[in-house]
Order: structure tokens, then sequence, then C-alpha cells
């Protein structure tokens, strides 16, 4: 009953948005809006979340957008009461948040969920709005996208390490690099970037569960399956490859009713949670939302999305760090996520020189309550904090 209550426990941290209660905020700017011009990184508003223990600043730095065009961005920086600038931070952990929908939902809107258990270790944590929340979310979000959003994430690092300079905090030379779901395929997607682009960033481990990282294999199977556990992300995906490798498909070609009338206001309108579009779909078959030429892989119609997906195929087209360590979780029973997503980036991993890679897949149950994939969140976070403690050898701090 013990084990029982404290996952109950943790599903409602990792899975729950908390309201925030008892919160001061101190040199508080209006956020920027759409048009704001580029410049430097800098804060715009500080949060204190005194039930949490947690100090977080909000900002906005410089990158791009999925043209590759300049943009500012939003991201949060958090850290707990036992973090000063007397000492130095034992590490930053780089945490690229899991599927998010409503608005609200984003770090910089105060959905800091998992940061809040992050924030019950010494470390400081950095996370990402990515492109379509925080000060873009008028903007189409580019959902599974992983080149753009793991752009995102390393252009937040770099500017958060400044800005912790500038506020006078100091840290070891130590990254985790960490992300579950859409945030594990970003993860994954930060190893390469880093990989490719900046030799001078050292990762000390990346923990990715149950990420999309090979997307044609995710989508092929969903049609050969013809179950997705949840609708949303199918709809996501397709809409979001759609519009930003510019493949010109009409909606009424990939939708059918009652989700073709209805993407405006249910996922584009960014009023509704993950839960509440589910809900909204009613089904869990791909056939009932899906047109009939987006299920077979031969129409030329299906074969423009795999093309374009493979573009952004974690799983081919790049060569990793030899010296990269990197972590993989997965539950098998994952109908979310389908588990050969983890299995072929293993494959691909070790086959080009990552001897330090570990594949940490298996049944870590499912219930009507609590599905595979909500499942296989818990697992991940109880032994990435595990794991972390042990490469930085501090004790377990609670998670609940």
């Amino acid at each position: 009953m013990k084990r029982k209550y404290i996952l109950w426990m943790i599903a409602a941290c990792v899975l729950i948005s908390t309201a925030v209660a008892s919160c001061q905020r101190e040199e508080a700017e209006p956020q920027p809006g759409p048009g704001m011009a580029m410049g430097a990184a800098r804060i715009t508003d500080s949060v204190y979340y005194a039930a949490d223990h947690m100090m977080a600043y909000n900002y906005v730095y410089p990158s791009t957008d999925p043209y590759g065009e300049p943009v500012m961005l939003s991201g949060t920086i958090t850290m707990g009461d036992g973090v000063g600038r007397q000492s130095a931070a034992p590490a930053l952990v780089l945490y690229n948040h899991f599927t998010v929908y409503r608005a609200d939902q984003c770090p910089t809107r105060g959905d800091l969920t998992v940061q809040k258990v992050l924030a019950r270790s010494p470390m400081i944590t950095v996370s990402a709005d990515y492109y379509g929340f925080g000060v873009t979310e008028h903007e189409h979000q580019a959902y599974c996208i992983s080149a753009v959003n793991a752009q995102a994430s390393v252009d937040a690092l770099l500017a958060a390490r400044e800005l912790l300079a500038a506020m006078g905090y100091r840290w070891e030379d130590r990254l985790f690099n960490v992300g579950y779901s859409q945030g594990g395929q970003t993860s994954m997607g930060v190893v390469r970037l880093v990989a490719e682009r900046y030799p001078d960033l050292d990762i000390t481990c990346t923990m990715a569960g149950a990420g999309s990282y090979d997307i044609p294999a995710t989508y092929s199977r969903f049609l050969v399956d013809t179950v997705a556990g949840m609708p949303s992300t199918v709809i996501s995906v397709l809409l979001s490859y759609n519009e930003y490798f510019g493949l010109g498909a009409r909606r009424d070609e990939v939708f059918i009713e009652p989700v073709l009338s209805h993407i405006d206001e249910w996922v584009l309108s960014k009023r509704y949670t993950r839960e509440q579009i589910d809900s909204l779909v009613g089904s869990l078959r791909v056939s009932d939302y899906v047109t009939p030429s987006m299920l077979d892989t031969s129409s030329a119609l299906s074969q423009r999305f795999l093309g374009a997906m493979q573009t952004d195929n974690l799983c081919q087209g790049w060569s990793p760090r030899g010296d990269e360590r990197i972590v993989l979780f997965h539950n098998t029973q994952d109908i979310t996520v389908p588990v050969e997503n983890t299995e072929n980036m293993y494959r691909y991993l070790t086959a080009h020189g990552v001897s330090n890679v570990t594949l940490d897949v298996a049944d870590y149950g499912s219930s009507a309550a609590l599905p595979a994939h909500e499942s296989g969140a818990l697992y991940f976070i109880v032994h990435t904090r595990d794991l972390v403690c042990d490469i930085l050898g501090i004790e377990p701090w609670s998670i609940m």
C-alpha cells in the first residue's frame, strides 16, 4: 500500500499542474509582445514560490524560428533555496519539457511541476518554452520537430549561463540534459545539435525517456496498428510538419470529421490541455480522425509526410560524440510513443561509436488510471534522480 501511495503522489506531482500559491514577484517587467525587437538576453520577471522554496527567473533570449530566421524566445531559470551566490551549484540541468498545448502550460507561464521537483536538489535548472509558447505563443508550435526545439533549448542554456553569471551565481562544470516524451526527443535533438555545432559544450549525461526519435517509424507504426494512445499528438505532428516543411496539404486531405472542423478551436487555439483535446477527439483509433490517404503509406500524400519526417529522424544522418553518456528509458507497453523509437536510437548510437549508452527498456506497468506512457514518466523521474545523485555523489532528494 505504501508503494502504491507513493506512486500516486508522484503521479500527481508529474502529471497535474498545480495552481501557483504563495508567490512573490520581484523586478517585474511586462512580458515582451509579438513585435519585440531582437536584442540581448534579459530577465523579464522573477517569481518566488514560497510553498516550494523555489525562485524562478523568466527571461527572453535570441534564437531562431523554424525557418532559421532570428527570433526572441523565452525560458525560465529555477533553483531552490539551497542555491546561493556564496557557493557553486554542483551542476546545471537542461530540462526539456514534455507535450503541452494550453498557452499557460509552458515554463514562463508558471507550469513548473517538474522544476519544483528539481528545486529540491542543489542544482540550477534551465527550461525553454520552445517556439510557439511564451513570447511566441501566437505562433504555431513546432511540435516534435527535434531540430527546432533543440536549438531553442541550447540557446536558452547559453543565454541562461550568461544571465546567471551576471547575477553572481556559480556552478560546477557539469550539465545534465533531461527530458521525457517530447522532451526526450528534444534531449536527443540537443545531443545531435551539440555534436554538430557546439564543440565546446560538454554534456555530463543525457537522460531521455520515451521520445519520438524515429518519427517516421512512429508514424508508420500508428498506421499499421491504427491505435495511438494520445490522438492529440498525432494530429499535432501532422499539423506541424505540414506547416514548417511546406508540404502544402489541405486539412481535408489529412483529417476527417469531427476533428477536421475543430482543429483551430481544439488544437491551435491553445485553450485546451492535451487530456481535453484527446477527450474531444473521442477515439484512440487513428482511422477515426485521419483520412484513408494518410493511412496508406504508399499514397503520394503519405509519402510527402514521411519524406519530411525523415529529415528530422534522429536515428540517421549524424555522428555522435564518442564520449557521450546517454541513458534511454522506455515502457514496453507504451502505445503513445512506440518502444521501437528507443530501440532504434540505441542501435544507432552504439553503431556509431557511443559505448557509454544504457538501454533501460522494460515493462514499467500500466493501468486504466495510469496508462503506460504516464507510468513510464514516473519510472523515468525516479531513476533519473537516482542516477544524477550517483554521478554527483549526493543523497537523493525527496520528490514528494
